[in-house]
């Protein structure tokens, strides 16, 4: 029986129902195999070897395919049809082989289905190929190229640049977009032009709207009129003569529809239509996809199968009707750079099937199917049908021309099902329509009115147009777009605002740094260009080991000079490159880099021990003026610079307030050479920060404050600040471990509670938690161990009775009662929990007569030790 093996489980249960019992169908859980996350993973120096190993995660899977292996003796590898689910597949089948579960004479096959349905993966069964070896090289170059960029230039970063956090090959050059992107908004200089339009009315009544489109004879263009004063003479100029239809022009005008989804173009739908992020919308159609309800999602591929275009206009003509359905199938061709899959389009598998017919109770999934569902059939289905109409409106002698334009839809076409949307909505008239006029008739003017306007910067990028950017230029691959999106928001480079992509400070200052020292690496011709090359090695017409010999031989060298870069000189750099983000001109012309502090010394970037950067005077420690990093105006809140604030001495230590990462907090003294970290104290969420003074931070130091012993029990009673707020701890030693914590309502009652309202507070905490934290009732004792130790007891527990010895808890069984349980029993009991746990207790030594004393055999001695040695070195490795 052959052994069939798929990525994910929920596949593989909806595989093995379409294949039946002749088959064991198992999932691989996606990748078995990945390179170490540490440096020496890829060995460039010796022909770029690979050292892969089997994640800890993944052993059980491969253990599991392993075993079925054993009495089945043929492997069908059946992974997702793109090159990571050919990666997969290939590592498996390393995997094995190296096990030696695999022999020589081993029957592995590939199978390859589009979608996850019954006809699908029977057809894929009937023709199986083998793993394609040049798809695989394609893969081990792209991973060989991310992981030597990733661990070769990311320690650049953190040595010779604050903050950041590490560099990818495609995600640098995705955050360069956004950074360039945003430096064009703050350069931006907005222009005033104005416009004219009239209200006008037909002989008969009815109203439209026109705009001035001829001035003085002069057809205008779009800054001919620059200010107020010119459009109040443009609108005398309307004003002052009669106006009469001089032209009516209508044209008929198709509009045909956009081709099925691919990768791309879905995640764009889905953010414009939803604000869905590329993540998200991957994920929701990665569960379409196991499910059946669609084809693969990762494809840049817009063909449809014949049988499926066949399938959509039989769909159109019985939903609507045949009018409905062009007299030829609609042919699409692909027009992304560098598109090479040879996959279909994501589309439904069933055209028949809208989304409220497959009982979706998920609503993403039913918002995201109702999408593809829509967009396959409106591919497929006639174009729209309009008429353009454009009428002129203009004065006898010819000085002044309005112009009107609408249109009509003879025919709706695709429109009837779905209509692409737009990143960035243009408002025009083009869409309205007109009431009937004919040429001579003169027209009313009802108003005429001026319009100022301001040219606008160019939009920052949505998940949608980014990617829509990345395609167009050739960066990345359809299977990477979600990740590389969602990596540079995760490592806080870029963050998002209501759908717009906004890079963080941090982000800069990566930007800036590898385009001075690695600018040919963040190139948009660059990685195009090396994208275009792997294209080549899984096509088989390049070696993917020469790619990274050629690669390699240029980028270490590019490292290599980068080991003598001064990190003085590197800030410097990148002073002068962000001069215009950090150092605006000021409202009054002066030096934007002067101190404003002592008027002497120059701003600049600089460093903070703790990391991060800040912008700090150039006459430190004479002046220490620092802000934060970034334009002036946009610090933070908290009041507290980056390389922290001092308040003052006390007890011969100097006490400060840091910004950290989980927050504001107070310290005593400084870190030593030995990086031990000072005393601290987090400042609590009610303090402004900005207004903690120096007796304030020492009594936060001083925390925690122990109140005196419990009266009943002694154990000591301690007052805190915490994560959560101001608390009691009744707690058994200075670690705080463990005990029973009561809130405190207020910070000041930290400093002021009393130990009677401890007291209280912890008895009321312990009773409100139904007893928990006191000690359990004993329901019966049995007696001494039968090898002592201690008592066994029984007591009640939260979920039944349990027998209890020394550390170890054993549940009683449901069908025995705690009365009739024996001795013998809860041995056995004990026992059994003991083994699980791994703490199987050493019987105590009996006692033994008195002995006449041997002589002493030192080599039957030394055995046992030498044994036990042995034990624990084999248990150690």
């Amino acid at each position: 029986m052959p052994v069939v093996v798929v990525e994910s489980p929920a596949k593989a249960k909806t595989i093995n129902k379409y294949l039946g019992s002749d088959y064991t169908v198992l999932a691989s859980y996606g990748h078995v195999r990945d390179l170490p996350p540490k440096d020496g993973s890829v060995l460039p120096d010796e022909g770029f070897e690979m050292l892969w190993e089997v994640a800890s995660a993944s052993k059980k899977h491969v253990k599991a395919i392993a075993d079925a292996l054993k009495d089945d003796g043929e492997l069908i590898l059946a992974t997702d049809p793109d090159r990571e689910g050919e990666a997969i597949s290939w590592h498996l089948e390393e995997a094995l082989r190296k096990r030696k579960i695999l022999k020589k004479d081993t029957p592995v096959s590939r199978v390859v289905f589009n979608a996850i349905t019954k006809n699908a993966v029977t057809e894929a069964m009937k023709n199986p190929r083998q793993v394609d070896q040049p798809l695989v090289d394609a893969y081990l170059a792209r991973r060989a190229l991310d992981y030597l960029v990733g661990f070769n230039l990311s320690p650049v970063l953190w040595r010779k640049l604050p903050g950041a956090k590490s560099a990818g090959r495609v995600q640098s050059v995705t955050l360069r977009l956004i950074v360039e992107r945003e430096m064009e908004i703050e350069v931006f200089k907005n222009r005033e032009y104005w416009s004219v339009g009239a209200n006008l009315k037909t002989p008969r009544g009815q109203a439209l709207d026109a705009r001035l489109t001829v001035l003085a004879g002069k057809k205008l263009d779009k800054f001919d009129i620059s200010s107020q004063a010119e459009a109040d003479l443009a609108v005398q100029a309307v004003k002052s003569r009669d106006l009469s239809v001089q032209k009516v022009e209508a044209k008929p005008a198709n509009r045909n529809p956009s081709p099925p989804f691919m990768t791309s173009t879905l995640q764009q739908e889905a953010s414009r239509k939803f604000g869905m992020g590329a993540k998200h919308t991957m994920s929701i159609a990665q569960r379409l996809y196991e499910a059946g309800h669609i084809t693969y999602m990762r494809t840049d591929g817009i063909d449809m199968a014949p049988e499926a275009v066949a399938d959509a206009r039989e769909a159109i003509k019985n939903r609507y009707d045949a009018s409905y359905v062009p007299s030829s199938p609609r042919i699409y061709k692909n027009k992304a750079k560098n598109a090479q899959e040879a996959h279909e389009c994501v589309r439904p598998t069933d055209m028949t099937k809208a989304a409220d017919e497959l009982g979706l109770t998920d609503a993403d999934q039913r918002k995201l199917y109702d999408l593809i569902w829509k967009r396959t059939l409106a591919s497929q289905m006639e174009a729209a049908r309009m008429e353009r109409t454009t009428v002129d409106i203009g004065s006898a002698d010819g000085e002044v021309m309005l112009r009107a334009t609408g249109q009509v839809v003879l025919f709706d076409g695709f429109l009837r099902v779905y209509e692409e949307g737009r990143d960035d909505e243009v408002v025009d008239g083009d869409d309205k329509r007109l009431p009937q006029m004919a040429e001579g008739e003169a027209m009313d003017k009802t108003a005429v009115t001026p319009e100022q306007h301001f040219t606008q910067p160019p939009p920052r990028y949505t998940e949608a147009t980014l990617v829509k950017r990345m395609e167009e230029l050739g960066i990345g691959r359809p299977s990477t777009y979600a990740s590389i999106v969602t990596t540079i928001q995760d490592r806080e480079y870029v963050r998002k605002d209501k759908n717009r992509l906004i890079p963080e400070d941090k982000g800069r200052l990566v930007t800036a740094f590898l385009e001075n020292y690695f600018r040919k690496y963040v190139g948009y011709d660059f990685t195009a260009g090396l994208e275009a090359e792997l294209d080549h090695v899984s096509a088989g017409e390049a070696d993917y080991k020469d790619v990274l010999g050629k690669f390699w031989r240029d980028f270490s060298a590019a490292i290599a000079e980068t080991a003598d870069l001064r990190i003085t000189e590197v800030l410097e750099k990148i002073n002068e490159v962000l001069e215009p983000h950090l150092f605006p001109p000021t409202e009054e012309g002066g030096d934007p880099r002067l101190c404003p502090n002592c008027g002497e010394g120059r701003l600049s970037m600089r460093t903070a021990r703790s990391g991060g950067a800040f912008i700090g005077c150039s006459n430190y420690p004479e002046c220490r003026y620092t802000r934060a990093f970034g334009p002036p105006g946009q610090e933070d809140d908290s009041g507290i610079p980056p390389e922290g604030k001092y308040l003052g001495d006390d007890a011969g230590d100097k006490i400060y307030v840091f910004k950290g990462r989980f927050g504001p907090y107070a310290q005593r003294g400084e870190v030593t050479d030995d990086n031990k970290k000072p005393p601290r104290q987090s400042i609590p969420k009610d303090w402004n920060p900005a207004e903690v003074d120096l007796e304030q931070a020492v009594r936060l130091l001083a925390l925690p404050r122990l109140l005196g012993q419990h009266p009943e029990d002694g154990v000591n009673i301690w007052a805190n600040i915490g994560r959560y707020g101001p608390y009691l701890k009744h707690a058994d030693t200075t670690s705080h471990k463990g005990g029973t914590n009561a809130n405190l309502e207020g910070i000041e009652e930290v400093w002021t509670v009393g130990m009677n309202h401890a007291v209280d507070l912890l008895a009321q905490k312990v009773a409100s938690r139904g007893g928990r934290g006191a000690a359990a009732k004993i329901l019966r004792e049995l007696g001494e161990h039968p090898d002592g130790g201690g008592p066994v007891n029984i007591y009640e527990g939260k979920y039944g009775p349990y027998v209890k010895f020394e550390k170890v808890n054993a549940t009683i069984p449901k069908e025995v009662a705690p009365d009739d349980l024996t001795m013998a029993q809860a041995v056995d009991l004990i026992n059994e929990k003991s083994a699980k746990k791994g703490t199987k207790r050493k019987p105590a030594a009996k006692k033994k007569p008195a002995a006449k004393k041997a002589p002493a055999k030192k080599a039957a001695a030394k055995k046992p030790a030498a044994k036990k040695t042995a034990a624990k070195k084999a248990d150690s490795e």
